[in-house]
């Protein structure tokens, strides 16, 4: 009796946002499939019927994964190709799927990512903040005292922090991450590719007084935080380990270049040179200005 061949799992990044932010791959993929596993079956089925594309889904979710895995699992083992999706992005980024891919891998059946868009990724490269390593921790805690915890932890992260976070818990967390993480260069990446994309550049306390200004907060937001006065002392990966020969002031201009508070930058820079900061402080304004542009 011969025996049927295993499927193959697919998992399928969708737009965030725009429509057109979707592969050729992807397309194919959703259109050859025998079955699409979804967060949300009546927002798949939007997407799906504006590509002209008419599949079975099934709902695959926080609330169902523990029970549904098994069930997709079979029909994987049946030979079914099925594609993962979520409501938007990549799937398993602070969504589910991680059940069932290790169960597929665990079962010896091919896993394949199509990838395409993913908010963390588009937010670090368009905020202007050091992109050359960074530090993705999903969703915030929800309650206060949970969200401290968490940011006390990343006081010494020498990479760019990114972080998904609600419209109403937005301004209580640039509240605590000023307190506990100070001045350090943040943005908040909101509504990525829709009609009213926006990145709000600056620090916590700024971005929070302007938000708090318009009386509401809408939208997804992607929270990113720059490197503070410990972490600003490291170079950027494939930097030189120090910049010994370089003018002071050059030197400052550099860290400010790279996203660091200008304040930041001289006591990074006085620290690495063993300089008292209101020294470093002084040069700067006496001769560096000039080398900023505004």
């Amino acid at each position: 009796m011969s025996r049927t061949a295993p499927g193959t799992l697919f998992l399928v990044a969708t737009p965030i946002g725009n429509l057109e932010d979707i592969t050729r791959r992807a397309v194919r993929v959703l259109g050859e499939c025998d079955l699409v596993a979804c967060e949300d079956t009546r927002h798949t089925r939007k997407l799906l019927a504006h590509l002209g594309i008419s599949k079975p889904t099934i709902s695959y979710h926080e609330h169902n994964e523990a029970a549904r895995t098994p069930e997709l699992l079979g029909k994987l083992g049946q030979g079914a190709s099925i594609a993962l999706v979520s409501d938007a992005g990549t799937p398993l980024v602070s969504d589910p799927g991680y059940r069932l891919v290790r169960a597929a891998v665990d079962a010896g059946i091919t896993v394949t990512p199509v990838p395409g868009p993913s908010a963390v990724v588009a937010a670090l490269a368009a905020s202007g903040l050091p992109a050359g390593s960074f530090r993705f921790g999903g969703f915030l805690p929800p309650k206060p005292s949970q969200r401290a915890r968490v940011l006390e932890g990343l006081k010494n992260e020498p990479a760019t922090i990114v972080f998904y976070e609600a419209p109403h818990r937005v301004l209580g967390t640039l509240a605590q991450v000023e307190q506990i993480l100070g001045a350090r260069p943040v943005v908040v990446a909101r509504e990525l590719t829709k009609v009213h994309e926006e990145f709000l550049r600056g620090t916590a306390a700024e971005i929070r007084a302007e938000l708090a200004r318009r009386g509401g907060v809408k939208g997804e937001i992607t929270l990113l935080i720059g490197r503070g006065e410990t972490a600003a002392g490291g170079p950027e990966p494939g930097e030189p380990a120090a910049d010994e020969g370089v003018p002071l002031e050059q030197a400052i201009a550099d860290c400010i270049g790279r996203g660091i508070d200008r304040m930041e930058a001289i006591k990074a820079v006085a620290a690495r040179r063993g300089l008292p900061k209101r020294e470093v402080y002084k040069r700067f304004l006496g001769r560096g200005r000039g080398m900023l542009k505004d």
